[in-house]
């Protein structure tokens, strides 16, 4: 199977460990990851946030590491990419209102193409009339109201877990991105086989 290619949307300030992680994990299975942000182009710095959760009535939030993007913002053709991901943070709260990046998800809502959106992404999606209306999604769960309000069905699911209905997967946020990341490759239509692990010597003797 040729690999795959993907439309990461972000803002400034973004959850860190949504992109990174996911860019990453994707990139190491033979998927190509473009990470776009309104107004900036290819080699910009986007700041990013770190979310955590540390006891207290809501999560905490830091200053992440620096991101270049990879991709500038006003190239992207979206029938050039098979999925679209909308990563969490802050990002998502004002990207949302940018027509732009309203008519990329409606590219891939209306071409049936897999959605991915983890924590406050959902953000983005419910900007688009019809992307959630009937379908279930998991997200931080302050997102809840939003998700209901736009025809949504919120799931609550673990931390750690994800939720899939159709093309559309979905999770509360970054300590979920392994079970996240694993149930995006099965929609995607990747297979990870393991297989006998050769020591060094095993090698040179075959």
């Amino acid at each position: 199977m040729a690999g795959k290619k993907i439309l990461m949307l972000v803002g400034e300030f973004s959850e860190e460990y949504e992109i990174f992680v996911f860019e990453q994990a994707m990139h190491a299975v033979g998927h190509t990851v473009h990470v776009v942000c309104p107004d900036k182009k290819a080699g910009d710095i986007l700041k990013t946030s770190l979310h955590d959760f540390e006891g207290h009535q809501t999560y905490t939030e830091k200053l992440g590491h620096d991101y270049i993007l990879n991709k500038t913002f006003s190239e992207v053709d979206p029938a050039a990419y098979d999925a679209v991901y909308a990563a969490g943070g802050r990002g998502p709260e004002y990207i949302r209102i940018d027509k732009r990046v309203q008519a990329l998800v409606r590219h891939f809502h209306e071409a049936g193409k897999p959605i991915f959106t983890i924590c406050h992404g959902v953000q983005i999606l419910i900007a688009v009339d019809g992307v959630v209306r009937g379908r279930e999604v998991a997200a931080l769960h302050y997102c809840e109201p939003e998700v209901t309000l736009a025809g949504g069905i919120y799931i609550d699911v673990a931390p750690t877990g994800a939720h899939v209905d159709g093309n559309l997967v979905s999770a509360k946020g970054w300590p979920g991105l392994s079970n996240f990341i694993r149930e995006c490759l099965k929609v995607l239509g990747t297979e990870i086989r393991h297989g006998e692990i050769l020591m060094r010597d095993e090698r040179q003797a075959a």
